[in-house]
């Protein structure tokens, strides 16, 4: 399968994002695409080999024709980097972000240059290229770039980069801001290089409106002829409009009609036509004001969504010889020592090797409580130093680390969408042809049939439809409203893999736990030896260590700790593990089996009954029975308030499944108060339970399993919702599920259940108030009630009011 990402820059029309999605999939040899608008970001998947090119080119064409003013590009992949590959240029009186954009654009379409980045707060252009490529005709490439389009600018290759670095870095720093040289790609902001979004052309726009109002006011004010009073509003409308008209008649002929340009124009050049001339240009102001303060509250929308997941480091104090140096978190290797300053984030996974402090970890697991940290503890990317001077080993390269991982994950999360985000791009696409072509028989039918009825006035009836067609309030809101879902709750240490699993969560009916590590802490201890009478208990324990040795199992290692000498690997032979029931190995020449009941019992070696309740390993030697181990796990303080809470959101069962043995399940499952618990089950008889369990579900019912997301990735998979617990640092957990709990706590279930409904809560908000308000005003405007000031409400005021309600999904809490 072959994956392509494309950043859309530029892209702010939600329905053309629809259309562009939908003509994307439908392209030969594409098997998925999707368009997050969010991020702008479009993933293409094909399972055709060399096809990608050629569905980019495709691609490409396809967002020409709808949106030729969107750039489209690859998305930057994190890759690393021979540091000697590096251009760095300085970039003096550079002070139009706008220009800024256009440079870096340029930059990287030049030959030899794989990635630009230019930084308009530092106002450094950093550059990667090809080893081959003579990075003085780089240079001097980009100087004739910047001559072109900034000649008052001055451009100045740095020669020591990472020196340079530190010092804009301590800089910031000093000043009290924080740098970040790739923030707006690494958090999902879009580098919106369309005149609209930079500080220049909002003033423009904002110049632009004013003229076209005092314009259209004058001839309100005073008295002047007709032909004077239409020359000012035709002067106000080419002012706040023209852009909008031209924009139009170029999608027409590229055959692109249904948008919201042709709907404004034909709506406000038809009232002109019916010579209603001040409600025309007064529409188009309404909508040029709505549009702006839209295009405010989605690029504040996303920056808010963004911000939460802002965990991205920013810059690493590698060890280089006796100093530090300031570099990427990319240039460090596994291996390096970094060091981390109070108020630092810490930029890599690592083990600490020096130094003692307390961390800030709640950008990655929601733990409000600072935790202590100390030599050969593990620290991730992320964490944030509170206190003292730490060194650290690094463990993972930045690519590989945790916070890679959980930024990729969140960003892509929006790929899979929520049945209600389909069904709105499905209903979106139908909507507005439909509305226009109801429009047109509301135009023509009645002043046929109806006596009396007039064309001038069924037209105008027919244009306030054609104003309100445009279903950009919900094609807006609802993704941003899942995405906001999903950024509020990664916020709160919950990593969910899609908008379809945060809205499936509204649905469950049934949560399954696994138990040991799950619903209890999965730190066992020796608590009983016994051991019959042709053997010590000292050398029923160190079989017992020799047995486990090989195993990874707490059980296993907690019975090696419990022996507490050096294992002797000389000594062991013929080591076999049997899974669900034990080991079978020989240790000086004596054949030891090391298990449960069910391993006694498949070698038909008697035992001993066992009232104590705990996980019990049975020992034989030479095939004769000699003693066991009772090793006893600890229930989670959290985890009965979490049983509790699922209970009081609505969860009807909560079943448990155990390989342990009956007595420990029953009893950690009477002390939580759960509905059902099934014990002694091998790792196939867990799957088998859970789909009986989901045979027994209501047709719209969800059942969840909760598991370590390491042992139980069989049944994880099997359920409508996989839940890893526990998945800090943990590759497999992260993979495994659909939903991953950062911490340890089971009643973070709770708070994502709670973030679902909220989430579904406003999303079904926006959906009824956009489409009453649509139907009303459709209503009203069909029987000559409403005007087109009505409608441009319609239209543009509420996606406004929707986004805004969008944004509410950020202020959850867990």
């Amino acid at each position: 399968m072959n994956k392509q990402e494309l950043v859309l820059e530029g892209l702010d029309c939600a329905n053309c994002a629809a259309k562009i999605e939908h003509r994307v999939s439908k392209l030969e040899g594409v098997s998925f695409a999707n368009l997050n608008f969010a991020t702008k970001t479009l993933l293409i998947e094909t399972d055709k080999e060399g096809s990608i090119d050629e569905l980019i080119k495709k691609t490409i064409t396809i967002v020409n024709k709808l949106e030729p003013d969107v750039i489209v590009k690859p998305k930057e992949k994190t890759v690393k980097i021979n540091k000697n590959e590096n251009i760095s240029i300085l970039l003096d009186g550079l002070n139009c972000a706008n220009c800024a954009a256009k440079i870096e654009r340029a930059t990287n379409n030049l030959e030899g240059v794989n990635e630009a980045n230019l930084d308009f707060v530092s106002k450094r252009l950093i550059i990667k290229t090809d080893n081959k490529i003579d990075h003085n005709y780089i240079f001097t490439k980009v100087k004739d770039i910047v001559n072109k389009l900034e000649p008052d600018v001055k451009v100045t290759l740095v020669k020591k980069l990472e020196l340079r670095k530190s010092k804009a870095i301590m800089e910031k720093k000093e000043d009290g801001h924080d740098i970040s040289h790739n923030e707006e790609h690494d958090h999902g902001h879009d580098h919106s290089h369309s005149h609209e979004s930079s500080g220049e052309g909002l003033r423009s726009e904002i110049i632009k409106i004013i003229l076209g109002i005092g314009f259209f006011s004058i001839p309100l004010i005073f008295d002047f002829s007709p032909t004077v009073e239409l020359i000012l509003f035709v002067t106000s409308y080419l002012l706040v409009g023209g852009e909008i008209v031209l924009r139009a008649f170029k999608n027409i002929i590229r055959g692109q009609v249904f948008d919201e340009n042709f709907l404004m124009t034909i709506a406000t050049l038809g009232a002109f036509a019916v010579k209603e001339y001040p409600e025309a240009v007064a529409v188009m102001i309404f909508y040029q004001i709505g549009e702006l303060f839209q295009g405010l509250a989605v690029n504040r929308s996303r920056k808010s969504i963004a911000d939460l997941m802002d965990i991205r480091p920013d810059y690493a104090n590698l060890k280089r010889g006796e100093e530090f140096v300031t570099v990427s978190p990319e240039e460090v290797e596994i291996g390096d020592i970094i060091m981390i300053k109070p108020g630092e984030k810490f930029p890599l996974d690592g083990i600490i090797t020096e130094g003692s402090s307390m961390v800030d970890t709640s950008a990655l697991t929601g733990e409000s409580v600072p935790r202590n940290v100390g030599k050969g503890d593990e620290v991730l990317g992320g964490f944030i130093n509170k206190s003292g001077l730490i060194y650290a080993e690094v463990k993972r390269e930045f690519g590989e680390s945790t916070v890679s991982k959980i930024l990729d994950l969140v960003q892509n999360a929006g790929a899979k969408k929520a049945p209600t985000e389909k069904f709105i791009t499905k209903f979106a696409r139908y909507y507005t042809p439909v509305v226009v072509i109801v429009a047109a028989i509301l135009a023509l039918l009645p002043p046929l049939i109806l006596e009396g009825a007039t064309f001038s006035e069924w037209v105008y009836r027919a244009l306030v439809f054609l104003v309100i067609s445009c279903p950009c309030a919900l094609v807006v809101s609802i993704p941003l409203g899942f995405f906001g879902g999903i950024g509020s709750a990664s916020k709160n240490g919950i990593l969910v893999k899609g908008g379809n699993y945060l809205e499936a969560l509204n649905n469950v009916e049934t949560i399954v736990f696994d138990k040991t590590g799950t619903l209890t802490k999965g730190v066992f201890n020796v608590t009983e030896v016994y051991s019959e009478k042709n053997i010590s208990k000292e050398e029923l324990v160190e079989y017992a260590a020799y047995a486990e040795s090989f195993s990874n199992h707490p059980i296993a290692t907690s019975i090696i700790s419990y022996f507490n000498r050096d294992i002797d690997e000389s000594r062991i032979d013929n080591y076999e593990e049997i899974s669900g029931y034990g080991i079978k190995v020989s240790v000086d020449n004596k054949n030891i089996l090391a298990g449960n009941k069910k391993l006694m019992d498949k070698y038909r070696i008697g035992i001993k009954e066992i009232s104590s309740v705990g996980t019990v390993v049975h020992l034989a030697i030479d095939g004769n029975y000699a003693g066991y181990i009772i090793i006893s796990d600890e229930v989670k303080e959290d985890s009965k308030d979490a049983i509790k809470g699922l209970k009081s959101v609505g969860v009807k069962n909560t079943v448990m499944l155990t390989g342990d043995n009956k007595a420990v399940a029953d009893r950690v499952a009477a002390e939580l108060g759960l509905d059902k618990v099934y014990s002694e089950l091998l790792p196939q008889n867990k799957v088998e339970k859970l789909e009986e369990i989901d045979k027994a579900k209501s047709q719209k019912g969800k059942v969840i399993f909760v598991g370590d997301g390491i042992n139980d990735a069989p049944v994880l998979a099997r359920a409508d919702i996989g839940i890893a617990m526990g998945g800090l640092g943990s590759d497999a957990a992260i993979e495994a599920a659909d939903v991953v709990i950062m911490t340890d706590e089971p009643s973070k279930i709770v708070s994502a259940i709670n973030i679902a409904k909220r989430t579904r809560s406003i999303v079904w908000q926006n959906i009824i108030f956009a489409l009453g308000v649509k139907v009303v005003v459709l209503m009203l405007g069909a029987f000559g009630i409403a005007t087109m000031w009505e409608a441009v409400f319609a239209d543009v005021g509420v996606t406004l009011l929707a986004v805004l309600n969008s944004m509410r999904v950020l202020k959850i809490k867990s």
